[in-house]
């Protein structure tokens, strides 16, 4: 289109017709309708099986940590290895359908990093090996060139695993091992346990004092006497919902 016409003019009116009424036009190439394109189809483009495969019942760390908003850092010096395993992450909590958190190439630059520091949680992808020694960027740092897991000092009150982890690691990892399982059951099986998650947390929901939203009654959680670890990640998890009184 730029060498038929000379002017990035042409191009950006073809951008902004597919942006407002979801179709191109062009003499060449026939119509493009966006609608031909699901955008779920793209969020399944990465293996939630592969990523149980190297890390087996450690997936349940990464579970926890989308769950709770944190903020996940991953390395490889494969750019490309970066950018397949951080594109999948969001998966592994499909109710919030949501890959803005997902930020898979990023340079220790300073306004790069500025700009990661604005979002409240995010999955973040370096090559560069340095970034292991920032703990200031990350709750939870994955170096998937030796396959480990680490969780930051500070984030390991709020990602304290118990029971409930244990149930959610052992499930994901069952379901992924079951070969007659595509990556969609798979996602759907941890979709259905987080959403057995939600209703655990309901009984303890309350609408709020100007009746726009629920928030958690904290005390009648604690009167449920839920195992210490389940009680915690029931509240950060509320937190991360914006569930909690102010």
């Amino acid at each position: 289109m730029y060498l038929k016409h000379g002017s990035p003019v042409k191009m950006m009116e073809s951008y902004i017709a597919v942006l407002t009424k979801g179709i191109c036009q062009s003499e060449e190439n026939g119509s493009f309708l966006s609608k031909d394109f699901d955008a779920r189809k793209a969020y399944l483009a990465g293996s939630i099986k592969d990523i149980v495969s190297q890390f087996g019942m450690e997936t349940v760390i990464l579970h926890t940590a989308l769950m709770l908003k944190k903020r996940i850092v991953v390395y490889h010096p494969k750019i490309e290895a970066v950018q397949e395993f951080t594109r999948t992450l969001p998966a592994l909590v499909w109710h919030r359908q949501d890959w803005t958190i997902l930020h898979s190439y990023v340079h220790l630059d300073a306004d790069e990093l500025e700009a990661l520091r604005m979002c409240p949680g995010y999955i973040a992808g370096f090559v560069d090996l340095e970034v292991s020694n920032r703990s200031d960027l990350y709750d939870v740092f994955v170096n998937l060139a030796d396959s480990e897991i680490t969780i930051a000092p500070l984030a390991k009150e709020a990602m304290t695993m118990g029971k409930l982890h244990k149930e959610i690691g052992q499930l994901i990892v069952q379901s992924a091992e079951d070969p007659e399982k595509s990556d969609s059951q798979v996602i759907q099986d941890i979709s259905l346990k987080t959403r057995e998650i939600f209703t655990n947390l309901e009984p303890f929901s309350e609408v709020s004092d100007d009746g726009e939203k629920l928030v958690l009654n904290f005390e009648a959680l604690k009167q449920r006497r839920f195992p210490p670890a389940t009680e915690n990640f029931l509240y950060h998890l509320a937190a991360a919902e914006q569930m909690l009184k102010i």
